[in-house]
């Protein structure tokens, strides 16, 4: 904990924080901007993975690769994804350094509330495993496994469910 408490303390700067937080959310907003509408021309409306907090089902995937398409999941594939490696990344980082500037500006750091930065740092991690997964069920297709589904599945509603509990209650 001590070496967490350090590391956090090492590199909450307010302007390396500001960076972070200003590269984050530009990513973000190509995504938001570019690659998913890029994408989501060949959906015919079906949401992306990446875009459904609650999850889906098996027959939901199937259908929304059916939809997309040859070029729609290549596009899913090399435009899409690209940027959503970059992202989590940034998230985890940029947003736990955030938590860690707050809770020591509060004088907080010290407390139990030092794990609220890890927060984004779970999320992030739980955005690469959802975009492996959909990178491997993407190469696959038709050939879907249960369990590459059911696991990125599962990935995609701890990746919603963390980002939630962060920005609801950070």
């Amino acid at each position: 904990m001590g070496e967490l408490r350090e590391l956090i303390n090492r590199n909450v700067s307010g302007k390396k924080v500001l960076l972070l937080f200003i590269l984050t959310n530009t990513v973000y907003a190509i995504m938001l901007w570019i690659t998913i509408p890029k994408t989501m021309v060949y959906s015919n409306g079906l949401k992306l993975l990446d875009m459904m907090p609650l999850g889906y089902s098996p027959q939901y995937i199937k259908k929304l690769f059916e939809t997309l398409g040859e070029q729609g999941r290549q596009i899913y594939l090399t435009t899409q994804l690209p940027v959503d490696m970059i992202y989590p990344f940034l998230f985890g980082l940029g947003y736990g350094l955030l938590m860690g500037c707050l809770l020591k500006k509060l004088n907080k750091l010290n407390s139990f509330f030092i794990y609220l930065c890890f927060l984004p740092i779970i999320a992030g991690l739980a955005d690469y495993a959802e975009n492996f997964g959909i990178i491997i069920m993407l190469n696959s297709f038709p050939d879907l496994s249960s369990i590459s589904m059911k696991v990125t599945n599962v990935c995609t509603i701890v990746k919603s469910m963390t980002t939630t509990l962060f920005f609801r209650y950070c």
